[in-house]
């Protein structure tokens, strides 16, 4: 006999870098549970109409602006889910109308609270490392440190590209970052293998909400406060800033400074990394910053 199966709209609200998480009372089905706001589609409702009015219903605030994150199929013993995600952002001033019990975490602590299992790949997408490392040498992935993300950047061609990629497996693929450009040439399978897609900031011109790549985490390189706002209203999940301090490399661009990176920071709801004379030990400065995480070259 086959399992009832049901539709059901998430919502990730975003907000300065954090996420907002309610609980499941111990009478609902995945009872005693943390939980996004959500919940299932009312007759003749699309995803994106079931998504906004339950926010409206649980949470108590109207949005509009929704962009595609994930669709996740997830089997319970005596129910099949099928969740499909969107995710915005809350500005200031609509947080005084939330209502309880709703609370805002940060992502690295969603790992310590207990989601329903259909959950679970959504939380890994949420947790992102907070180290990248930049390199042209695909083998720095066989001793990558833990917490931490491999951007190849280099320029091969299309079989050149897919031959390397495929003699990895599926937990070093899941942990590279291509450009937008590269990842496109890859074949269907490879692509959905790949973790991570990286837009350089021109690249960010060319795209609109419904064009971001859906299935895989977006991080999108930004050099001013209008590409950081530009990469949010996309939908990216993440943005890297450089430079803040300077570089060998770029001797003769004025770097930001932790002034001026810690005021675009605070403006946005997305996670960022800095990028430029940094080294892993200065993640704890970055976060004082309201930095996310440190990506870097030689210092790596």
């Amino acid at each position: 006999m086959a399992k009832p199966s049901i539709h059901v709209a998430i919502a990730l609200l975003f907000h300065r870098g954090k996420v907002l998480v309610g609980w499941r009372n111990a009478e609902q089905h995945q009872g005693n549970k943390h939980e996004f706001p959500g919940g299932k589609f009312e007759e003749k409702e699309t995803p994106i109409q079931a998504c906004r009015r339950e926010v409206m219903e649980e949470v108590g605030i109207d949005l509009t602006d929704w962009h595609n994150f994930d669709f996740v199929q997830h089997d319970y013993d005596d129910l099949q889910v099928n969740l499909h995600f969107f995710h915005t952002y809350v500005d200031d001033t609509q947080l005084a109308t939330i209502v309880e019990p709703w609370t805002w975490f940060k992502r690295e602590e969603l790992d310590g609270l207990n989601f329903p299992k259909a959950n679970q790949d959504i939380v890994n997408r949420l947790v992102l490392p907070q180290h990248i490392k930049i390199t042209t040498d695909l083998s720095d992935i066989v001793q990558l440190a833990e917490n931490t993300l491999l951007y190849w950047r280099m320029q091969l061609k299309v079989h050149e590209l897919e031959t390397a990629l495929s003699a990895l497996p599926n937990e070093q693929l899941a942990k590279i970052m291509l450009n937008v450009v590269q990842w496109q040439q890859l074949s269907k399978d490879l692509q959905q293998r790949i973790g991570f897609i990286h837009f350089k900031q021109n690249q960010l011109i060319e795209y609109q909400s419904k064009d971001r790549p859906q299935g895989v985490i977006c991080i999108a390189a930004c050099h001013d406060l209008s590409s950081l706002q530009q990469a949010q209203q996309i939908g990216v999940d993440a943005a890297i800033l450089s430079p803040v301090q300077a570089t060998n490399t770029h001797p003769d661009v004025q770097p930001l400074g932790w002034t001026q990176f810690s005021e675009f920071t605070k403006a946005m709801d997305i996670p960022v990394y800095a990028l430029g004379g940094m080294k892993p030990s200065d993640l704890e400065q970055i976060q004082q910053h309201q930095g996310y995480g440190v990506a870097g070259i030689s210092n790596f």
